[in-house]
């Protein structure tokens, strides 16, 4: 007589999908599942057109918002799983029983972090008791944090006042496409078949971060500096709610603009030689392709952006290449287009990401959902 245990019963994993770059984990995760289990992805609206992708693969999706609909309908899926894995803070998991024998996984959407979150963003500190408390609820929810390297691992530690022995180094799933050369030069081609004007120039990328309720306002000789290498052709790629700022910023910029709104800053990473950003996690990416030349962190306001929402403590130890202040220092280093030497760079913040992350995950996890026979069978 077969008698289940509590991890038997549970048999299926689900995923909840904030951001649409890890598809290709998703479906290496439904195609390993043993028979009889299931993948159910939960995702945000904003990645309905990913959705459709998992759906054509056979992949049971259902869009979700936090409310009462999905108290009722999705909440006791979850609590029915083996393995939930998340991309992103979900606060409703701290009012969440968590049985024993449920795992809950971190799978966060960046390599690295320049911004302060969780206990070091300063805002937090000026937040209700109660506040804090309902924070670090979902923070202790998180059984094992998925990470690319010890650095990252650290930040989870002090950010979310969490053991490091939650900690696994089993690298960053959405990083292997950046180490597999039959993606990179597919990519390439259809970046150069949408915008075949950046073929045989050099590629300026800019792609700074969003900055959360501020209207973000080009500073003064921007433009200029970004095109201060005239055989260059410069692309923007600012946050969608900042259209506007990006149209005159591309209308400053003149002939050497190239406007590709169709192609995502993933897919223009595998073309630019140099990357001029600030506190973007789009720096740990780039710097794992072959093509990353020289990266630049532009960081105009970093007075202000240190106090809120705040950098890493040791980022200027660590930065790749010397923060430029102004614009005068961003157009000397785009003329001088020195090589940015990322070897410790990326010893720091991609130890891991080299490529095979994506059959560690799959084969960590998937062992929990195996099939299992009791000493009784």
């Amino acid at each position: 007589m077969s008698h289940l245990t509590g991890a038997q019963r549970r048999r299926n994993v689900v995923y909840l999908m904030s951001f649409g770059d890890n598809l290709p984990l998703i479906r290496s995760l439904d195609q390993a599942l043993p028979e009889g289990r299931e993948l159910l992805v939960f995702y945000r609206p904003t990645q309905a057109a990913a959705a459709r992708r998992l759906a054509a693969a056979g992949i049971t999706v259902r869009p979700f918002r936090d409310g009462l609909k999905f108290v009722v309908t999705g909440i006791p899926v979850i609590m029915r799983a083996r393995v939930v894995f998340c991309d992103n803070y979900y606060a409703f998991l701290g009012g969440l029983y968590h049985p024993k024998n449920l795992t809950i996984v971190q799978l966060w959407h960046a390599a690295g972090a320049i911004k302060r979150f969780g206990w070091e963003d300063p805002t937090t500190q000026d937040r209700s008791a109660s506040d804090q408390r309902r924070f670090q609820a979902v923070y202790d929810h998180f059984d094992e944090y998925v990470v690319g390297a010890p650095a990252m691992g650290a930040v989870f530690h002090r950010s979310y006042r969490v053991p490091t022995t939650r900690m696994q180094l089993l690298g960053y799933p959405r990083s292997d496409r950046l180490r597999d050369d039959q993606w990179i030069e597919r990519t390439r081609q259809r970046v150069y078949q949408v915008a075949p004007e950046l073929s045989g120039h050099r590629v300026i990328l800019y792609a700074p971060t969003y900055r959360e309720g501020v209207t973000f306002t080009p500073p003064a000789g921007l433009a200029a500096a970004l095109t201060a290498d005239p055989t260059a052709r410069v692309v923007v790629k600012l946050h969608p709610v900042l259209a506007a700022a990006a149209t005159d910023l591309q209308r400053q910029l003149g002939r050497q603009v190239v406007v590709a709104e169709t192609l995502s800053t993933g897919e223009l990473l595998t073309v630019a030689e140099t990357l001029v950003t600030d506190y973007s996690s789009v720096a740990f990416d780039y710097s794992l392709l072959p093509n990353a030349h020289s990266l630049l962190f532009y960081l105009f306001d970093l007075p202000s952006y240190t106090h809120n929402p705040g950098v890493q403590a040791d980022l200027l130890d660590w930065l790749p290449s010397p923060a430029l202040r102004n614009s005068q220092e961003l157009a000397a280093a785009i003329v001088a287009d020195r090589k940015t030497d990322l070897t410790q760079f990326n010893h720091r913040w991609n130890a891991a990401n080299d490529g095979q992350a994506t059959d560690r995950v799959v084969e960590r996890y998937v062992g929990l959902v195996a099939p299992t026979r009791s000493a009784d069978d």
